[in-house]
């Protein structure tokens, strides 16, 4: 059976989609490049947000509307996970679906539509069993020389806004042999850049026993894989920041000086309304501690605006915070409510038009801040991951930046993809910088 998989979302999901595909192929089916030549359409969802799910549900119908009467269409995902037969319900044109924790079951349940359609019959399956973190043959899940690696799954945080916990259930973390031989093969296929990701990452281990599970697994990485160029982290939960993290972040060279940690807001109020640390004294010491361990580090974070019953002052209050913090890198994010949270059903709910008011301010604050934090880079050499080339230019990323969400280094040389190169940075603008490629 040819198969064709649209991923939605996060890093996450393209890990899940990467994970089918291999299973898939491993038994027998063949992925293809253009939706026309499947046989089963794999649509990975995302549940995270409402535009999120708006999304997913706007490309399941539209790729039902426009499928064959011979091809088969399947729901995978969050949406799936989250709402199960009443998606099938919205979308009638569905013949299956394999949510979250299920993906590992993708090869059954596309097996059985099969047979099902080579008999003249159509079904609606919903995936049964429990899917595996382990990928049996791994390779970049994302086109280029940067991969994911997902080193668990789930979350046991209780985050008031945040559906995830109850879509995809408590931290499971993957044995840290099977991310060394994932991490070792990657390399061998030539990525030089593995992130590692999770719901939080710095909660890695703590199910299997092991209280500060990530800087272990760091070392492990590094020590094993030695010809990996850069390790990066992602989705770093401020509280589980530990100074052994720090200090393995700082000690080895292979390790990216980037750390993403989201923070959500910068009053103590909200936060606890948000069932986040609310200690922002504490936040503000460790984001000094990671600066005097890595000057050089890069800081980005996540900050939602509008949550029920923010005031003027309690806004005030982020924005001074993120004035006073100055992050290399911000995502600011509406607050909109999530089925089945606590925050749902809180009162003193902000209006659309405020929302989209504080989220502009936001956003403008954050560009000035970002604008001067790029402008120091000027006249540092960086190395650059080069990712495309033409035109007499080059276009990659430095350690400051993480794929697809943070800025571009421009280089006017042609440079070959894949390669890393160092670049003296010339000049600055808000999210990306421009430089001259330096003799090797």
């Amino acid at each position: 059976m040819r198969f064709y998989i649209v991923t939605l979302g996060c890093p996450k999901n393209q890990v899940d989609s990467e994970g089918m595909a291999q299973l898939l192929t491993s038994a027998g089916h063949r992925q293809t490049e253009l939706p026309e030549d499947a046989d089963c359409l794999i649509v990975n969802t995302c549940g995270f947000i409402a535009p999120a799910r708006e999304e997913s549900l706007a490309t399941l119908r539209e790729i039902a509307r426009e499928k064959r009467p011979d091809q088969m269409l399947v729901a995978a995902g969050c949406m799936a996970e989250r709402y199960g037969a009443a998606l099938l319900r919205q979308v009638p044109a569905l013949d299956g679906l394999v949510g979250t924790r299920k993906w590992g079951r993708i090869v059954p349940l596309l097996d059985r539509l099969g047979s099902a359609r080579a008999r003249g019959e159509r079904l609606n399956l919903i995936a049964e069993g429990k899917s595996s973190l382990v990928m049996p043959f791994p390779r970049a899940a994302r086109p280029g020389f940067s991969a994911y690696i997902k080193i668990a799954d789930g979350c046991s945080a209780a985050c008031a806004f945040c559906a995830i916990p109850a879509i995809k259930g408590p931290q499971h973390s993957k044995a840290s042999r099977q991310i060394i031989i994932e991490a070792r093969q990657l390399v061998e296929q030539g990525i030089k850049e593995i992130i590692l990701i999770a719901q939080d990452t710095t909660s890695y281990g703590r199910d299997r026993g092991q209280p500060d599970g990530l800087p272990l697994l760091i070392e492990e990485i590094v020590a094993e894989v030695p010809k990996l160029p850069w390790l990066r982290i992602m989705y770093a939960y401020p509280q589980h920041v530990t100074p052994r993290l720090i200090e393995v972040m700082a000690e080895h060279p292979q390790v990216c000086h980037y750390l993403d940690l989201p923070l959500q807001h910068g009053h103590p109020d909200v936060l606890r309304r948000m069932g986040r640390p609310s200690d922002t004294c504490r936040t503000a010491s460790l984001i000094d501690d990671l600066r005097q361990a890595m000057p050089d580090i890069a800081l980005r974070t996540t900050f939602i605006v509008g949550y029920p019953g923010e005031t003027d002052e309690e806004f005030a209050a982020l924005l001074d915070f993120m004035q006073r913090s100055a992050f290399d890198k911000v995502g600011v994010f509406v607050y909109s409510p999530e089925e089945g949270t606590r925050a749902a059903s809180l009162p003193n709910r902000i209006s659309e038009e405020l929302k989209s008011e504080r989220y502009d301010r936001a956003m403008l604050l954050q560009q000035k801040i970002s604008l001067e934090r790029n402008r120091e880079q000027m006249g540092r050499s960086l190395h650059v991951l080069m990712e495309g080339t033409g035109d007499g230019i080059s276009v990659g990323r430095s350690y400051r930046d993480a794929p697809e969400i943070d800025g571009l280094v421009l280089v006017e040389t042609e440079c070959s993809p894949g390669d890393i190169v160092p670049v003296r940075i010339t000049s600055a603008m808000e999210y990306d910088l421009v430089g001259e490629l330096e003799s090797r």
